[in-house]
């Protein structure tokens, strides 16, 4: 899968989302910080309102609550749900560092002076993200204030 795409997004209790990925990949991300976190999101708080997400005119590139003209990208999805079922802390510092700063996987392997197909292997879970590149993304952040 090039870019993440969803076929499919279901509210869950607790401010949960289940999504189903073009590729048959089920993820489940954890939305709950983040509204409470962001103003511009205060309407979803309101669990009726929050279970009434859907697809974005079911392309699949981004999910939306059509009442509050909210979205969300399917790219940022993947990477909030990677991020939290990321099992150490390196592959969490550089998702983090992703998320934070929106860096496509191309974006981010210029930052680092790397393949794109390396940031790929880290965020996905398929190569372990090492300590100095973990390093190099607080770095990079440091320098790019």
């Amino acid at each position: 899968m090039k870019r993440p795409r969803l076929a499919a997004v279901e509210a869950l209790p607790d401010y949960q989302l289940k999504m189903t990925f073009i590729n048959g990949c089920v993820m489940t991300v954890d939305k709950g910080e983040t509204i409470f976190a962001k103003p511009g999101l205060a309407p979803l708080r309101d669990p009726a309102a929050f279970a009434k997400v859907k697809l974005t005119d079911n392309i699949g590139w981004s999910i939306e609550w059509p009442d509050f003209d909210i979205q969300i990208g399917a790219d940022t999805l993947w990477l909030e749900a990677m991020y939290q079922a990321a099992t150490d802390e390196n592959t969490r510092t550089f998702l983090a560092w992703r998320l934070r700063n929106g860096l496509s996987l191309a974006d981010a392997a210029q930052a680092l002076g790397m393949t794109t197909r390396t940031m790929s292997s880290y965020g996905t879970g398929a190569r372990p993200v090492p300590y100095h590149i973990a390093l190099a993304c607080k770095g990079w952040e440091v320098e790019n204030r």
